[in-house]
């Protein structure tokens, strides 16, 4: 028998796949760390006793050139004491590489309304999404010390030194270390060089070694606080309008929304005004966009992902890029519907987002959420701009998405007007790859251009059907018997095998490291399961790094001896265009050799640049 997990996940992709994703545990690779040790220049050993000198990375965000002045003042008093940093600026600087730094030494100004200044603005979405993104845990940056020096005037009040103030509370909650208190200079009260210069003599004792660095004074700061506030869901229960009430219960019962002239009654322009309650709530909204998701009217929701970003710099895509020819850089991740059908226990979001087992919310209009999606992802790869490494001609390929994945987060099929949706991304060739919860069979029967209503049924279907099973040790990844049984009653064209990937500790899951496999055994269940089907399946791709391999139906996909799981995106929207049944081999393409299983690429697009980080194991959750 499979293993008794509460449900089996969905995925289909109005592009290309139907898929069933087993997904028995929620895993995501995110943030995994190896072992970090600090560097330094061999300065002059400390005596007995006192710690021992990192070396420094200075930088310095400057809008008038003060900033810049003061940091190369701090670059001198440190090279007098035989230490060398140069002064950097921030624009140029990797967020990726905080966590091999042992030392981070920053100067900064506030700009308008508290913000930091363009040049650090990158960095500081890097540090504020990550510190709000639990699955990165504490323990990202926790082998980093680190010093901030602002550059304000107190004639703005409450926003005076607000960005140092800032980058020093995202470090701490990302477990970096304060060795020295955030110096906040006054350029217009006349203490500005005082103030800096005892700064300075303050980071160089820490440098020296003759000093143990104790920035932060535990006094709160309103971090802790809010972090309390927005996880304290015990019992998935949420204050609304004085009353609490359950998430389930949340948006009470919703009249049966309507379409006139090709238009929702109550769409996102005037509220929603067809269901009793906004999905989102001002909570979740918060939390939500402390993350780094732009939150779409009452319901939905688009985020950048980290493989569009690492498309964007020429460091690789995502497995789905290998698999079936995606390019991440021109992906966009988003979802009509931010509620999920389920409490799983193994939840890698705390529980935070609406539950529902249908829809009772206000709708939104299908055609806004698409206007707002594509206008809000444009918005966030516009950002990349001027970001260390990005190529210029990804970022204008990225500002034109050819691909949508409708699975951010909740239950997008559970949006009443879903199949417009996807109408609407299509008419624009943008392809869909919808994942969705096997519990809503009549919604994915009635889904365009894929039609299915069980996993029994799923063989009858034409176009491409994806299984994903996630291995998790301890747990399922001895079931090889359950699976094959699983995959006879659907036969689906793919499936995509991928092991759980530890992104920290959560009060919904009890998984630890001891239960991700390593690359090494999801290729053994894979070429096991391979094996089980008689045939049928043979291990087609792999994408090592997302610890993922595909299997594939070989008297399909495999002809003359070469795979074809890529996707020609091109013939596929003539296919739909035509109006007229389409298979899946009539839009099949051929699998490049890097992609394919066992190649020495390990499925890296060569043409791609590998970027390997410095890492370490910290506290995260799991998702898949």
């Amino acid at each position: 028998m499979p293993p008794p997990f509460p449900t089996a996940t969905a995925a289909a992709s109005t592009t290309s796949h139907l898929a069933l994703l087993l997904l028995l545990s929620s895993s995501s690779v995110f943030f995994l760390y190896k072992s970090l040790r600090l560097r330094r220049n061999n300065p002059p050993s400390p005596p007995p006793g006192q710690v021992p000198a990192p070396t420094p990375t200075l930088l310095y965000a400057s809008a008038t050139g003060t900033s810049k002045a003061l940091a190369a003042g701090l670059s001198r008093r440190l090279a007098e004491a035989g230490f060398t940093a140069h002064p950097a600026d921030a624009a140029a600087f990797d967020p990726d590489d905080l966590p091999s730094l042992p030392l981070l030494l920053l100067v900064l100004p506030t700009h308008d309304g508290g913000a930091p200044p363009p040049a650090a603005a990158f960095l500081a979405r890097w540090l504020e999404e990550s510190a709000a993104d639990f699955r990165a845990g504490a323990a990202l940056l926790s082998g980093l010390r680190f010093a901030v020096f602002g550059v304000g005037s107190r004639a703005y009040g409450e926003t005076f030194n607000a960005a140092a103030r800032s980058f020093s509370r995202w470090l701490r909650a990302l477990g970096a270390a304060e060795v020295v208190a955030v110096g906040e200079g006054d350029v217009d009260g006349g203490d500005l060089e005082v103030v800096f210069e005892e700064w300075c003599g303050r980071v160089v004792r820490v440098v020296k070694g003759e000093e143990i660095g104790e920035g932060h004074n535990g006094e709160s700061d309103g971090f802790d606080e809010l972090e309390e506030e927005e996880s304290d869901d015990d019992d998935d229960e949420e204050e609304v309008d004085g009353g609490e009430v359950d998430m389930e219960d949340i948006a009470g019962k919703a009249p049966a929304a309507r379409r006139r002239n090709g238009k929702v009654e109550g769409a996102l322009s005037n509220g929603g005004e067809n269901g009793v309650r906004d999905m989102v709530t001002p909570i979740i909204r918060t939390s939500l966009e402390k993350q780094g998701y732009k939150i779409i009217g009452s319901h939905s929701g688009v985020k950048i992902c980290r493989w569009t970003k690492s498309q964007l710099r020429g460091r690789g895509g995502c497995y789905k890029h290998s698999f079936y020819g995606i390019e991440s850089h021109r992906c966009m991740e988003a979802t009509p519907s931010l509620a999920c059908a389920n409490k799983c226990v193994f939840c890698w979001r705390h529980h935070t987002n609406p539950v529902g087992k249908s829809w009772k919310w206000k709708m939104d209009d299908p055609l806004d959420i698409v206007n707002a999606a594509i206008d809000q992802h444009t918005k966030m790869v516009k950002q990349m701009k001027g970001v260390p490494g990005v190529k210029p001609e990804r970022l204008a390929e990225g500002l034109s998405p050819r691909h949508c994945a409708l699975s951010l987060v909740g239950e997008p099929i559970m949006y009443p007007e879903i199949n417009v949706l996807i109408d609407e991304l299509h008419r624009r060739h943008i392809s869909t790859f919808l994942v969705t919860n096997a519990q809503f069979p009549d919604k994915i029967k009635t889904l365009k251009p894929i039609t299915q209503d069980s996993l029994k049924s799923l063989h009858d279907k034409d176009q491409r059907t994806v299984y994903r099973l996630t291995l998790v040790k301890g747990w399922n990844a001895e079931e090889i018997d359950g699976y094959a049984k699983l995959l006879s009653l659907g036969q689906p064209d793919f499936i995509e095998i991928k092991g759980v990937t530890y992104c920290g500790s959560s009060a919904t899951s009890k998984l630890t490291m001891e239960n991700v496999p390593w690359h090494s055994d999801v290729k053994d269940f894979s070429e096991a399961l391979a094996l089980k089907s008689g045939g049928v399946y043979e291990v087609a791709c792999e994408h090592a790094h997302s610890c993922c391999v595909l299997l594939a139906k070989v008297d399909k996909f495999k002809i003359n001896g070469k795979w074809h799981t890529w996707i020609d995106y091109d013939r596929f929207h003539e296919l739909v265009t035509s109006g007229k049944p389409f298979r899946s081999q009539d839009y099949m393409a051929l699998t490049p050799s890097w992609a394919v299983y066992g190649a020495e690429e390990g499925g890296f697009d060569p043409d791609q640049s590998r970027y390997k980080k410095e890492r370490r194991h910290g506290a995260a959750a799991l998702k898949d």
